[in-house]
C-alpha cells in the first residue's frame, strides 16, 4: 500500500464516520452505531499510524513497506 493509498483509505474511513455521525446528532445512536463510530475511530488512527511508520522509516533511510499496521490495543494505548 502506498502513503496515497493509506490517505485515501483514511479519508473513505473519516467520510463513513462523519456520515454516521451526521445520521444519528442528538444522542439518537443505537448502542450499535456507538460501536461501529468506535470502531471506526480505532481504524483511522491505526492507518494514521502505518503512514507516520512509513514516513519515519523513509526519513531514517530504511524501506517504508516494512511498516506494519499495527494492533488496535497498542496504538491505542499511546500516550498522547
Amino acid at each position: 500500500m502506498t502513503d496515497q493509498e493509506i490517505l485515501a483509505h483514511i479519508h473513505t474511513l473519516m467520510d463513513e464516520e462523519h456520515e454516521l455521525s451526521q445520521a444519528h446528532v442528538g444522542g439518537g445512536a443505537s448502542p450499535d452505531v456507538v460501536t461501529t463510530l468506535r470502531g471506526l475511530e480505532v481504524e483511522i488512527d491505526r492507518y494514521w499510524d502505518l503512514l507516520r511508520q512509513r514516513r519515519a522509516l523513509r526519513r531514517a533511510g530504511r524501506d517504508p513497506e516494512t511498516a506494519e499496521l499495527r494492533p488496535p490495543g497498542e496504538v491505542e494505548g499511546y500516550e498522547q
